[in-house]
């Protein structure tokens, strides 16, 4: 069932890569998920570089919703299984209503890519208010394959039906 209102909303996203030692001249994924999201009809507001700090992460994300009116807020980076890997954590914690499916779709999808390892990728998505919250892996494949076959086609929709 199509609703009224399905595609005619530009989502306006903020972008950020969550690293400790990426740089805005090698921060490819960024770059990537930039692009992504803008050829999926989106409005980039803007892209920062966050150190994977859960207070830093945290207000950087904040800062987006609250701050710049973002509907969305796409991180890239921080949602492996190493030590210093914490945006998952964040951004579980500040989603009022997680969408599983999200999770679910990418590491399908993704396994058709890398097989087992997918069950590695913590990509999570929510939302908070009336903004969606997406954290994508560091990989500029998981970021192509994420908005591309996942979030890009559903974005408008979500965000259509946060502001009804």
């Amino acid at each position: 069932m199509a609703h009224a209102h399905q595609g005619t909303v530009t989502p306006r996203v903020v972008t950020l890569t969550v690293s400790d030692t990426r740089t805005e001249a090698d921060d490819e994924g960024g770059r990537v998920l930039r692009e992504a999201l803008a050829a999926a009809g989106c409005t980039v507001l803007r892209h920062a570089i966050v150190t994977d700090d859960p207070e830093r992460i945290r207000a950087a994300i904040l800062a987006a919703i609250e701050g710049d009116g973002a509907d969305a807020v796409v991180t890239t980076g921080g949602t492996g299984i190493a030590p210093r890997d914490q945006t998952y954590e964040v951004v579980d914690a500040l989603c009022e209503k997680r969408l599983d499916g999200f999770g679910e779709a990418f590491r399908r999808l993704s396994w058709e890519e890398v097989g087992a390892r997918a069950i590695l990728s913590r990509a999570v998505a929510g939302t908070r208010g009336r903004a969606v919250l997406v954290a994508l892996p560091g990989s500029v494949k998981g970021v192509k394959l994420a908005v591309t076959r996942v979030l890009g086609p559903v974005l408008p929709h979500m965000v259509a039906l946060l502001r009804s």
